[in-house]
């Protein structure tokens, strides 16, 4: 069983950058995939990036490419998501995800098996 507990959300300008983070508990990272995903108002839960711990290959959400990165700290047993450029179209509740080993499907939310409890992240114009 693995906990994750995310922070680093906030309210941020149009143009700004918040850099998230994931840390586990209870199992370390390795051999897990973590991803991020996110849930707008009225909105269904998307995918926005991924990270094979053991393996360092990445997968990002179109809408997010070139802006957002994914990065983990062995150490810490924590993964973290960069975000840079902001949007206001980025706000959402921010959650991270873990799955063990190479997982099935990194894009859904049914790849995961375990989740936080989200950030808030609000972008404003």
């Amino acid at each position: 069983q693995v906990q994750l507990v995310e922070s680093g959300g906030g309210l941020v300008q149009a143009g700004g950058s918040l850099r998230l983070s994931c840390a586990a508990s209870g199992r370390t990272f390795r051999s897990y995939v973590v991803g991020w995903f996110r849930q707008a108002p009225g909105k269904e839960r998307e995918f926005v990036a991924a990270v094979d711990w053991s393996g360092g290959d990445t997968a990002y959400a179109d809408s997010v490419k070139g802006r957002f990165t994914i990065s983990g700290d062995n150490a810490k047993n924590t993964v973290y998501l960069q975000m840079n450029s902001l949007k206001p179209e980025d706000t959402a509740v921010y959650v991270c995800a873990a799955v063990r080993g190479a997982g099935s499907n990194w894009y859904s939310s049914r790849g995961y098996d375990y989740w936080g409890q989200g950030t808030q992240v609000t972008v404003s114009a």
